[in-house]
This record gives C-alpha cells, structure tokens and sequence, in this order.
C-alpha cells in the first residue's frame, strides 16, 4: 500500500509538473506574482473553515465523552496538514486524528465514530455543494458534453456514498474483519472482532442521535461555503474577479474533483486539470486557473508544516512518557 501511494504520489505530481510546463512556467509565475501578498489573505481564511468542521466533527461524540473545543481543534488541523502534504491518499489524516483523539481517554469506539460519520457527513454535505455547482455550471454551460460528464460523474459519486452509508448499518467493520480473519489464518482475531462489533454499535448510535447529525451537517456546509471566498479571493488578487454564481461552480466541483480522486494523495495534478478545466467554462484563461490551485497549494503548505510540526512533538511527547 505504501508503495502504491508512493507511485500516485509521484504520478501526481509528473502530471503538476507538465501542466506548469505545458501553460508556461513564465505565465504561471507572472500569474502568481500578480497575487503577491494576497496568497496571505486566501491563507487566512483556513482557520474559520477548522472551526467549523471541528464543531460539526464534535457535535457527533456522545455530549458524556465530548472535550473541549479547544481539545478537538489541534487534532482536525493535524488531520488537514497529513491529507494535504503527505503521501497518505486524502484518508490518512482522519486516522491520525483518532489517534490523537484516543489519547485523551475518549473511548475507541466513540473517537472512531465520530471520525467515520464525519466523513460520511462530509461527503453528503459535499455532495449538496457540489450540485449547487452543477446548477451553476448548466447556468454558464448548458446541456454539454462537459456538463453532462460531470453530471454522470456526480450520480456514480451518489450512488457509491450511499452504498456505503447503508453498509455501516449492516455491521460493515464487524463483516471485514470477519472476512479478514477467515482469510488470514494467522493469530487470534476475537479481540479485533469484538473491537470491530463496538465501532459499529457506536456508528448505528451516532446516527440514531439525528439532532446532533442535523447540526453537524449545517456546520460542515458551511465549512464548505466558506471555501468559495477562498477562491474568490484568488481570483480577485490574480486580477481576474468573478461573481458568487461563478467562485460557487468553481470551488464545488473543483473539491468535488479533488475528492473524488481521494487515492491520488493530495490529489496532486488533478486539482490543477480540474480548476484548469472548469476556468475555461467561466472565461478564465488556463493558466489563471492553474494559479487558483497552485495558491491553495501554497495555503496549504503553510498552514500544513507547522501542523506537522506540531503532530511530531506530541508523538514525541508520547514516547518519552512512555520510557518513563
């Protein structure tokens, strides 16, 4: 697996580097430039957009276990920074931050939860996103060849989140890990089997808490949204401004692309085709479009290091208490 995501790693980012190249490295730079200081300004909207799919995320743990705000907001920002810099697919961070999560004394079961349904509450949400964009891009477009590809694209999407959501309410980690165990002969499995049926309790409970679902839901839409002025941002400072309507199609089915190719890790080079691509619907020039992603690029490289930054200490932190 580690091999595997190694090479789309390094596919992806072959297919960033011939898309710089192929546009012009002079005109993407000179694009780029044009920004300046305004990449500091698209940098400084993350933090809105952590709060608040942190409190949608919290909104899911049972209020007996739930930290604090403050508690959860380290871990989702870690996550974000392992999904956009390292080669860990756009699930790896997710995993990290139930680690951390789990460290405080939270149940397992509870903190892996929360984690599955607020991906699944994520994608929902992404999806209604996603064909608000849709709307937008009928709007620009009409009924095209690009239009309805996307449209294909995004039924196929549905129908996959669905299948998947209606899984976890048939014992889907219980079912793996006893189809694990019956191929892989080897050790005890009772433990990982009985730690796989407690996960999917703590699932079917969390969605039985549908309050709690709705209100996680409204904030994780919003996270969203709050996306949109990041690229109307972008564009503003790279001198090419848009309406709501246009920044709307752009960063939903922008996210909706870089999403749905979650093995690719950080979706290296299809980010850039897909904001390259849907530009030209807009009137935006390709190596403008090239720049809007090239500067979430950039956002997430400083709001990422000093995340990981961060992660490596506590797990230093962790190690040396425990020789101790």
């Amino acid at each position: 697996m580690k091999i595997a995501a190694a090479l789309l790693w390094m596919a992806g980012l072959a297919l960033l580097i011939g898309l710089v190249a192929y546009q012009g490295f002079t005109d993407v730079g000179s694009a780029l430039a044009e920004a300046g200081w305004g990449i500091l300004a698209v940098t400084a909207c993350y933090p809105f957009g952590l709060l608040t799919d942190t409190i949608g995320w919290r909104l899911l743990l049972p209020a007996g276990v739930r930290p604090r705000l403050r508690a959860m907001l380290g871990p989702r920002w870690i996550c974000d920074a392992v999904n956009f810099l390292l080669p860990a697919a756009q699930l790896g961070g997710d995993l990290v931050r139930a680690r951390l999560l789990a460290w405080r004394g939270i149940p397992a079961s509870q903190v892996g939860a929360s984690v599955v349904v607020d991906i699944v509450t994520g994608v929902a949400t992404e999806i209604l996103f996603a064909l608000l964009g849709v709307f937008f891009l009928i709007r620009y477009e009409g009924f095209s060849r690009t239009t309805m590809v996307v449209a294909a694209s995004m039924l196929l999407f549905i129908v996959l989140v669905a299948t998947f959501f209606l899984m976890q309410h048939f014992g889907l980690f219980r079912r793996v890990t006893r189809l694990a165990s019956s191929l892989v002969r080897v050790g005890n499995w009772d433990a990982l089997i009985g730690n796989a049926a407690a996960l999917d309790d703590a699932i079917t409970a969390t969605y039985r808490r549908r309050r709690e679902l709705f209100h996680s839901s409204l904030w994780r839409l919003l996270g969203w949204f709050l996306g949109v002025v990041e690229v109307w941002l972008a564009l503003h400072f790279l001198g090419h401004p848009v309406g709501v309507g246009q920044a709307v199609m752009l960063e939903s089915l922008g996210q909706a692309i870089r999403h749905a190719f979650f093995v690719v890790p950080g979706a290296l080079g299809v980010q850039e085709a897909g904001f390259i691509l849907l530009g030209t619907v807009v009137g935006i020039r390709p190596e403008i479009g090239l720049s809007i992603s090239l500067i979430k690029r950039v956002r997430e490289i400083l709001i990422g290091l000093p995340a990981l930054l961060l992660w490596q200490l506590q797990e230093g932190r962790r190690l040396i208490r425990r020789k101790n």
